[in-house]
């Protein structure tokens, strides 16, 4: 699976704690080996729109969309961010 990620992901992460951020390259580091590793979450959350989120921290998550065989990360934020805007 690949990865790409949009500017507005990039504008969140930059707004991120350093420890965030750091959790964020070692949860993707793992994301690149495994994406479905246990820990990750990694799950479509919109099947009509293909919308994916993974667990970055306990409290962060990532979303992005699939298009074939690559994910376009397009936000990164808190977990109650994340439950009001996709729940």
């Amino acid at each position: 699976m690949k990865s790409a990620t949009l500017p507005s992901f990039w504008e969140k992460y930059r707004a991120m704690s350093p420890a965030i951020r750091t959790g964020a390259r070692k949860a993707y580091r793992l994301w690149a080996e495994n994406p479905f590793h246990p820990s990750l979450h990694f799950k479509c959350i919109d099947s009509d729109e293909d919308i994916w989120s993974v667990r970055v921290t306990k409290s962060h998550r990532a979303v992005g969309v699939m298009l074939g065989d690559t994910i376009t990360w397009f936000w990164i934020g808190d977990h109650d961010e994340y439950e009001a805007f996709y729940s």
